[in-house]
């Protein structure tokens, strides 16, 4: 057995001795928008730290826990607080949140972020739907020896935002009136925020937002075929956008500015979204 088998057995081991609960979907909470987990009824919590070899959130805005229970009638495990490379976890260490949750019984992922907006008319608040990926990390979580029991060699990512989940999310938040976009998300490795000149690219490249996370999990995700929908929440214009200097406290604020109609989005899609 691999030692990413061995490892993740391990961590699903010690949930199993908390709960035997088989969640529907698995979400992951990007920076300052763990207060989703706060609406999960009969949660049970485990911390990060008390899993064997789990990566350890260490970014303001991110909790280190695993709650699993109830959001909107529905089984969840919500990943309060993600990890990032920039945080010095080897890729394949950054998904095993992910292929836990896969492990557990999910079918599906909802996953979140806070990115810089690139696209002309962009605003902080702004809600995108992702419907792909451009990967500027570097790197790859897929990298290395493939355990047959999580996915092909070499998987398909034609789909990896799953089209018909988007579909259904763009309809649910036009019923309950929230305004939403849909578009391209890229990612660098950070922590440093992007030049200028790399946004200029990535413009001409296509791209409509970008961050520091995410492609990896989608990239796990898809690997053991999860669905998958991704959210942005556009918390700052990208670098030589806008003439403000870029910081982290300006993304934590857009998160709790927009907090309210972002739970509610997401709740409703919880409760809403057919994955069969």
């Amino acid at each position: 057995m691999s030692e990413l088998m061995q490892q993740l057995k391990a961590c699903l081991a010690h949930v199993r001795e908390k709960t035997d609960r088989v969640p529907e979907f698995g979400l992951v909470l990007g920076s300052g928008l763990g207060f989703l987990a706060e609406q999960v009824e009969n949660p049970v919590v485990i911390e990060y730290a008390d899993m064997p070899g789990f990566p350890v959130s260490t970014v303001e805005g991110h909790a280190s826990r695993l709650v699993l229970g109830e959001l909107s009638g529905r089984s969840v495990a919500i990943m309060q607080g993600r990890f990032h490379y920039y945080e010095g976890y080897p890729m394949e260490r950054l998904v095993l949140g992910v292929r836990l949750m896969a492990q557990l019984g999910a079918k599906a992922m909802l996953v979140t972020n806070a990115a810089g907006g690139i696209r002309q008319g962009m605003k902080p608040g702004e809600l995108m739907l992702i419907e792909d990926h451009i990967n500027f990390m570097g790197d790859n979580p897929l990298i290395g020896t493939n355990p047959k029991e999580l996915g092909t060699r070499f998987p398909d990512m034609s789909d990896a935002y799953t089209t018909d989940l988007r579909e259904q999310a763009k309809s649910i938040a036009a019923d309950l009136g929230i305004p939403v976009s849909q578009g391209i998300y890229a990612a660098f490795t950070g922590p440093s925020y992007e030049t200028p000149a790399e946004i200029r690219l990535l413009s001409k490249l296509g791209a409509d937002a970008v961050g520091m996370s995410t492609i990896p999990e989608v990239i796990a995700a898809s690997h053991m075929k999860l669905k998958v929908l991704g959210i942005s929440c556009i918390s700052n214009l990208a670098s030589g956008i806008s003439d403000q200097p870029l910081s982290h406290a300006e993304v934590t604020e857009t998160a709790e500015r927009v907090r309210h109609v972002f739970s509610r989005l997401v709740i409703e899609l919880v409760g809403r979204l057919k994955i069969d």
